[in-house]
């Protein structure tokens, strides 16, 4: 979306200005810790914004808006800073690090967690799980809970309970007044609707509640078979989903893992196809379930009865910034020459994860209280990573990830999954065009000088 803005490059702001009107800190170029604020998680992306702020508080966010406003500047929040490579040049943006904003608070009786806007997903599922409960988390425990939720949030549990921007119950933002607004379903439910879902393009989110589930164990783990079966187990892992309870939730992943310290010894440098579940049913069943898998020899087993919270490390991603390249797409369909066309992309290439997340269940569901992304249509999702330490191994790892997508277009579906998108992509990929039309509505209403900027952008 596009917003009228002046074509001349304004003054340089008064930083200072800003910092006097803070508790919290304004980090320029040339000051100390310039590098380490601008920092992104994903250490191969370079930031290089006017300034970074990094608030104390929710009235330290009201400050950085509204001078950037004045300031003819623009604002872009950022929680953990995953997600950032889609975010593109910062030259006219002030870089709202939230990190500081910390904290979790559980409601047993409303079974609802309130998570300022640094928290990380580890926080809250521990805090949720001395209750008995369990959040809709990510897939990593450093992953920011608002960013992943505004962009959807597909949890491990998801198939049961739907989206994450599906079961929130309030957020707390600064728009681009400068006001900072408590909404939900009955208090401004217009730009409720538009955050869950619509990214971080409608405000500065400094909280949010979350629902919580009576979760506290699951029947959990994951497959490892060798690599030279992927085609096999991933076309045995497909037939597997069909017909599965919403209670079980499913990956089939191709694993390349390097010869580095903080890789599990019996894995380090090795390469493996590996099935994940988490069962949020009886345990009896989850066995009945994962036995056909079974039945094909896995040279480890993992899956067992585990507390909810171990899932936030079960899919192993890393606990701390690195250097990587990535991306994702949806797919109306997963047939066997699909799966072929994975397997030879994949296998022996630099890409270190190339996972598939079955989807369907709640996912699938869309209901009227739901937010701008009602639900998934397609059945699969799929997400590359490789390792770009440098400029000329990150560039190895697009090219090979967008040969994959090439070999997969003919499936691949018209709408995809924010959170899976680390490249920049048109609006009318990532919303129907129902909710593109409402969200650039609400997005006039609230923003008429586009002031607050998102990863992806109307």
């Amino acid at each position: 979306m596009t917003h009228p803005r002046s074509m001349e490059r304004p003054a340089a702001p008064d930083l200072n200005r800003l910092a006097a009107r803070m508790d919290g800190a304004v980090v320029s170029a040339g000051d100390d810790g310039w590098d380490e604020a601008r920092q992104a998680w994903n250490l191969a992306v370079d930031q290089r914004p006017v300034a970074v702020a990094i608030p104390e508080s929710a009235a330290d966010v009201v400050e950085v808006v509204a001078f950037a406003r004045d300031a003819g500047l623009r604002v872009a929040p950022q929680g953990t800073g995953h997600g950032a490579a889609a975010l593109g040049a910062l030259e006219d943006t002030i870089l709202v690090k939230l990190h500081r904003l910390r904290g979790v608070s559980i409601d047993p009786e409303a079974r609802t967690a309130r998570a300022a806007a640094g928290t990380i997903w580890v926080e809250v599922v521990e805090a949720a799980a001395q209750h008995g409960f369990a959040a809709l988390a990510g897939s990593s425990p450093d992953v920011g809970v608002v960013g992943y939720t505004l962009g959807g949030g597909m949890s491990g549990l998801g198939r049961k309970y739907g989206l994450g921007a599906n079961n929130v119950s309030a957020i707390e933002v600064v728009t681009a007044d400068g006001l900072l607004r408590r909404v939900d379903r009955d208090h401004d439910p217009d730009l409720f609707w538009a955050l869950r879902g619509g990214g971080g393009n409608f405000g500065v989110v400094t909280a949010i509640e979350l629902d919580l589930f009576a979760v506290p164990a699951v029947y959990a783990g994951i497959l490892w078979f060798p690599v030279d079966r992927a085609g096999e187990v991933l076309n045995e892992w497909r037939a597997w989903t069909d017909g599965l309870p919403d209670e079980a939730t499913s990956v089939g992943r191709i694993l390349q893992l390097p010869p580095v310290e903080g890789i599990p010894e019996p894995v380090r440098g090795k390469s493996f196809v590996v099935v994940e579940l988490i069962h949020c049913g009886d345990e009896a069943e989850g066995r009945e379930l994962i036995a056909p898998l079974r039945a094909l020899g896995p040279v480890m087993d993992t899956v067992a009865w585990v507390p909810v919270e171990s899932l936030t490390t079960l899919h192993m991603d890393p606990e701390q910034p690195v250097p990587g390249s990535g991306d994702g797409t949806m797919l109306d369909d997963l047939d066997e020459s699909a799966i072929d066309a994975i397997v030879c992309g994949t296998v022996g290439t630099p890409l270190l994860s190339v996972e598939l997340r079955h989807l369907g269940g709640a996912f699938a569901r869309s209901r009227p209280d739901h937010g701008a992304v009602a639900s998934f249509a397609a059945p699969f999702g799929l997400y590359a990573v490789g390792a770009a330490p440098t400029p000329a191994a990150k560039r190895v790892v697009e090219e090979t990830i967008a040969e994959l997508r090439r070999a997969l277009a003919p499936l691949e579906s018209s709408h995809t999954y924010l959170n899976f998108c680390d490249t920049e992509r048109d609006a009318s990929t990532l919303w129907t065009e129902t909710s593109r039309h409402r969200l650039r509505r609400i997005k006039t209403a609230v923003d008429p000088q586009n002031v607050i900027r998102s990863n992806h952008e109307l």
